[in-house]
């Protein structure tokens, strides 16, 4: 199952538990399937996290290995006082933020 199709289920679980008239027996049911598709996107959640984690852990590596271009000129290095600026050399793009469920 696709992370995609539980939060259908659990969306189409919701909707009924807000619109229909649910007896104790249904409830309990309705609720261990809600929790087993919660744990399922987690999981997948987590796994995602990691991947993105590597992908960006090799571009890190890739950047630290790469020898520098003989073509390119060096960069002088400026001490202005009044310079307040970051070192944009280090520039790393944010990663996503993992989106909360529950």
């Amino acid at each position: 199952m696709t992370y995609n199709e539980a939060i259908q289920d659990l969306e189409t679980i919701l909707r009924s538990l807000e619109t229909d008239q649910v007896d104790v027996d249904d409830l309990t049911a309705r609720a261990e399937r809600s929790a087993e598709l919660i744990r399922l996107c987690r999981h997948k959640l987590r796994h995602a996290e990691a991947s993105l984690d590597r992908v960006f852990d090799s571009l890190d590596e890739e950047e630290t290995d790469e020898p520098a271009e003989a073509d390119e000129p060096e960069e002088e290095d400026f001490n202005d006082e009044d310079d307040d600026d970051q070192d944009t050399d280090s520039y790393r793009p944010a990663r996503p933020v993992q989106p909360r469920l529950f």
